[in-house]
């Protein structure tokens, strides 16, 4: 591997991946390219950045112009930028078809102009919608049921139609929930944690009863590479795990960790005006190629309540400290403009 591109490398799912790469290609240039959202952060590749290990391009996935400049001369482009966030869907879904769709658009469209020879998309088991018993397969029927997921499956078809037209060299993959350090809490697991850490309740949808499977983001990470090295072009990956929560069984795991009885700290409030009861997918094809998952939320739980407890400060106004509150803002007004810089950081 020459040059890797990963685009929302800074977010959390992202950052992940970055490591993976570094370490499994040392030789690589690894090119992050992220927006600087409210979700992507320096500090989660900083290591990398400070070192000169990875280069940071500020900018929008959307800018095709930008897009080409940045997957030029690359071997592997793994597509990880996305709005994920479904509460937000709800009430910004344009700007999840804007940058699930239109983003993924402009991006594949580079990648093909610039003939890049492998293309890794990161969908979502969401697209599948509700799966109240067993578990969907690649090729069943997408059903998404919410602007977020409605927007990852219009982004796949875009996909399969690049794959099919012009024989782009695409794999995608669909993974479960994802859990891991440096997620921003506004999903279930650190919002949970840095609740307890910082004494207030725990709020929970509707009657709590909604299910979810949890994969840990270093074996999501391993897999991406793993499908990178030996999936099959045109190929779709489920990327699971065993472990299957309820929202209260996860407020139970939670509290329980800290000492506490859910039935003390629980709030149930109004439900979203749509919230999937369950998500279920099948594995069994990446795991005959040789993947499996090697870690558990119940033995990690430990060391994430550790790690917030530890990077507290990040989330104190959402955004950390003043000083990188004032770097994110930077950072989002170069992405607005339109404009792509590399982060420039000195020691």
């Amino acid at each position: 591997m020459r040059k890797i591109v990963i685009t929302g490398g800074a977010g959390f799912a992202g950052s992940h991946i970055v490591d993976e790469a570094c370490q499994k290609y040392p030789d690589a240039r690894v090119v992050v390219l992220d927006k600087m959202t409210y979700a992507g952060d320096v500090r989660n590749i900083s290591h990398h950045v400070f070192s000169n290990r990875v280069q940071l391009l500020v900018g929008d996935v959307a800018d095709l112009d930008l897009c080409r400049r940045v997957v030029k001369g690359a071997c592997l482009v793994i597509h990880a930028a996305a709005e994920s966030h479904v509460d937000n869907s709800f009430g910004n879904s344009l700007e999840f078809t804007r940058t699930n769709v239109l983003g993924t658009h402009a991006l594949i469209e580079a990648c093909r102009q610039e003939r890049v020879p492998k293309v890794v998309h990161v969908s979502t088991d969401e697209v599948y919608g509700e799966v109240m018993s067993g578990a969907a397969a690649e090729d069943d029927v997408l059903r998404p049921t919410n602007p977020y997921s409605s927007s990852k499956a219009a982004a796949e078809m875009i996909l399969r139609g690049y794959i099919q037209s012009y024989h782009e060299p695409i794999v995608i993959i669909r993974a479960n929930n994802l859990y891991g350090i440096r997620q921003f809490p506004e999903k279930i697991i650190p919002r949970f944690i840095c609740h307890l850490l910082t004494g207030r309740r725990l709020p929970l949808h509707g009657n709590g009863s909604n299910r979810r499977h949890y994969l840990s983001t270093r074996d999501f990470a391993r897999a991406v590479l793993f499908v990178a090295e030996q999936g099959v072009v045109g190929e779709t990956y489920n990327i699971g795990t065993t472990e299957e929560y309820t929202n209260l069984e996860m407020a139970e795991l939670v509290c329980k960790h800290f000492g506490r009885s859910v039935d003390q700290l629980v709030d149930f409030v109004p439900d979203r005006p749509f919230n999937d009861a369950r998500y279920s997918i099948s594995w069994s094809k990446l795991q005959g190629m040789g993947w499996k998952p090697q870690h558990s939320l119940r033995e990690d739980l430990g060391m994430l309540v550790d790690w917030y407890r530890d990077n507290l400060e990040r989330y104190t106004e959402l955004f950390g400290t003043p000083e990188v509150q004032a770097i994110t803002q930077t950072l989002a007004m170069l992405a607005t403009s339109g404009a792509a810089a590399e982060l420039k950081v000195t020691t």
